[in-house]
């Protein structure tokens, strides 16, 4: 079983960086399914910064969105670049 998604931060590109209940922090691509049905609308940058936390997963006022499944199964773990001295 996945575990849900807490909190979610729309990045620049169409990426989500999401926080699941186990404390992993990973990003998800949303740039593939931009071209689909419903999700033509997440194009409009102000829409897609409106996502938020529902049920687990995560959504959009006019109810696009991703179950916790989707989003953790698709997404890869946030990377952290060590500093340069």
């Amino acid at each position: 079983m996945n575990p849900k998604v807490t909190a979610v931060e729309p990045m620049n590109s169409y990426i989500l960086r999401l926080t699941f209940e186990n404390n992993d922090v990973r990003v998800f691509d949303v740039s593939p399914f931009l071209e689909k049905g419903i999700f033509q609308e997440l194009k409009d940058e102000s829409y897609f910064r409106q996502v938020s936390v529902a049920f687990g997963g995560v959504q959009w006022p006019h109810e696009q969105d991703f179950s916790k499944d989707t989003l953790y199964l698709l997404s890869s773990p946030e990377t952290v670049s060590a500093p340069t001295y």
